[in-house]
């Protein structure tokens, strides 16, 4: 059976699949044309973060299942998929925890002004530290969980050791599952009012694009700060950027964004109270190899042991009507 790899993969995901006697190779060029060609034979696709449309998967005419190498699965044509029975699954064990660590770390750098500290020191005004804005502890502060899944669940985790009051809104998840996590349900009107942190852990999908908009911004303590880890559409970047333009909050952490890779004209760049990463909040390199293995065993056990596979995985086991 013939597997393409799209994108970067770590060498143990190519392991797994190398053991099982699985003829593997990688594409490094997305254009759809070269898809199209590359992909037409192929029983499995292993992807990173390439867009695959209709189009490309209807010429792919041997297609069982696409393994995606992370969780998000907003760049594949979920309704062709279910149309055709071709299984779409996720990582979904593997990086709660460094997204996790991603949050609490710019929860930290942005509340402790951490570099404006290293500025003002390596500038040679140690003395001047007075000079500094005011900065703040995360102890007994109130933090907003958005999306109560694997990742917003290691986040709460963690906040709870610094002593926080964490709520949750998700109308997906029971009342008494979050309340069994120590966390506290709320509706997300009265969550963005009171919260003093906050953090996006949401699919992108018609009914949370634009989620967070200039309604949301206008009800949020000046003092709060908003790191968004999901996906870009989630959080308007307009209403964003003008929130942080008139400081109608405090700082921002944005790993993602809704054009990747963003402009380099982006107003984003050019403000102080936002700290920007390229979208690899989970691509600590523990992350990333937990990623390729457990796509990697998606993939094989899809196609020689539906028993073993982690169900949960499959985003649209409903859909395939898999006789196991």
């Amino acid at each position: 059976m013939k597997i393409a790899i799209l994108g970067n993969v770590h060498s143990d995901g190519w392991k797994v699949l190398k053991e099982k006697k699985l003829e593997c190779f990688e594409v490094t060029n997305f254009d759809e044309n070269n898809l199209k060609t590359q992909l037409a034979d192929v029983d499995a696709i292993l992807l990173r973060t390439s867009n695959l449309n209709a189009n490309i998967l209807s010429n792919c005419k041997n297609i069982k299942i696409i393994a995606r190498h992370g969780v998000g699965y907003d760049n594949v044509d979920l309704d062709y998929l279910n149309k055709n029975k071709i299984a779409l699954g996720i990582t979904g064990t593997s990086n709660a925890v460094s997204v996790a660590e991603h949050v609490l770390t710019s929860f930290l750098y942005l509340t402790k002004n951490i570099h404006l500290s290293d500025r003002l020191t390596r500038e040679g005004n140690f003395k001047n530290k007075s000079s500094l804005p005011n900065f703040f502890e995360l102890y007994q502060k109130k933090i907003l969980i958005l999306g109560f899944g694997r990742i917003g669940k290691a986040v709460a985790k963690r906040c709870k050791g610094f002593d926080a009051s964490v709520y949750v809104y998700d109308p997906f998840v029971k009342t008494e599952d979050i309340e069994n996590n120590g966390c506290i349900p709320i509706n997300k009107e009265e969550g963005i009012r009171i919260a003093d942190y906050i953090t996006v852990h949401l699919p992108l999908n018609d009914k949370t694009r634009n989620f967070i908009s200039s309604k949301e911004f206008s009800s949020m303590k000046k003092t709060s700060i908003i790191v968004n880890s999901a996906r870009g559409g989630i959080v308007n970047e307009g209403s964003l950027i003008e929130a942080l333009e008139k400081k109608s909050i405090l700082a921002a952490g944005v790993d993602v964004f809704e054009k990747e890779p963003p402009d380099q004209d982006n107003p984003l760049f050019k403000l102080p109270n936002v700290l920007l990463s390229p979208h690899n909040a989970a691509l600590t390199l523990e992350c990333r190899k937990r990623m390729s293995i457990e796509a990697a065993m998606l993939i094989v056990y899809y196609l020689t042991d539906k028993k073993k596979l982690n169900f949960n995985n499959l985003v649209n086991l409903k859909e395939l009507d898999l006789q196991i």
